[in-house]
């Protein structure tokens, strides 16, 4: 196995323990953020970074292989929703977010499979899945430290510092959000003959 399919497996096996740092009863806080969300989020940037890099060492040692294909965009997927999923149970983010996140992603991964089956037709990501990507991926790092809900900095509650965490948190969140529906959209659109062959 190269190390390209190592760092993705990584990326997988980071999930859980993600997962479970919040449940381990770390106490204390650094500037009020709590320390078992810090850890959190470290694992989390750390598994974005895996990300970047798996992808760069399978084009530069031309290591590109078709279990990577398949499994990278899975483990983007399993680390962004187990993200988002984790806010939500921690009352800071809105269910109906990662919802929308992942009815793109099976609309874009139904795509997929058809474009394989019609014989390995591809098209380009979009500027908006580009966009995407980035803002969900800054949203989420700073969300998981930000100790108020997304979208709170529009109450009148926050001042200072809090305040514009959540504000910028928001807005790449929103921004996301946003990207994740036209970039799903594009797909459809750009896609609709693949589509229309296989009825």
């Amino acid at each position: 196995m190269n190390l390209a399919n190592k760092l993705t497996i990584l990326r997988i096996i980071l999930v859980p323990l993600m997962v479970v740092v919040p449940l381990c009863g770390i106490q204390g806080e650094v500037w009020g953020i709590p320390i078992a969300w810090i850890i959190v989020d470290f694992i989390f940037i750390l598994a974005a970074i895996t990300d970047k890099l798996d992808g760069y060492i399978a084009r530069s040692r031309n290591q590109i292989t078709t279990f990577g294909k398949f499994l990278d965009p899975i483990a983007d997927k399993i680390v962004v929703l187990a993200a988002m999923i984790m806010l939500v149970q921690d009352g800071r983010l809105y269910a109906w977010i990662p919802i929308v996140v992942l009815f793109r992603e099976f609309i874009v991964s139904g795509y997929r499979l058809i474009a394989v089956e019609a014989g390995g037709k591809v098209i380009a990501a979009s500027i908006w899945g580009k966009l995407k990507t980035l803002t969900q991926m800054l949203a989420l790092i700073i969300a998981l430290v930000d100790t108020n809900a997304y979208w709170e900095c529009f109450s009148g509650n926050l001042t200072g510092l809090s305040f514009w965490v959540n504000l910028v948190s928001t807005i790449l969140m929103t921004i996301s959000v946003i990207a994740a529906i036209l970039s799903g959209y594009d797909y459809i659109k750009n896609g609709k003959d693949l589509f229309k062959e296989s009825i």
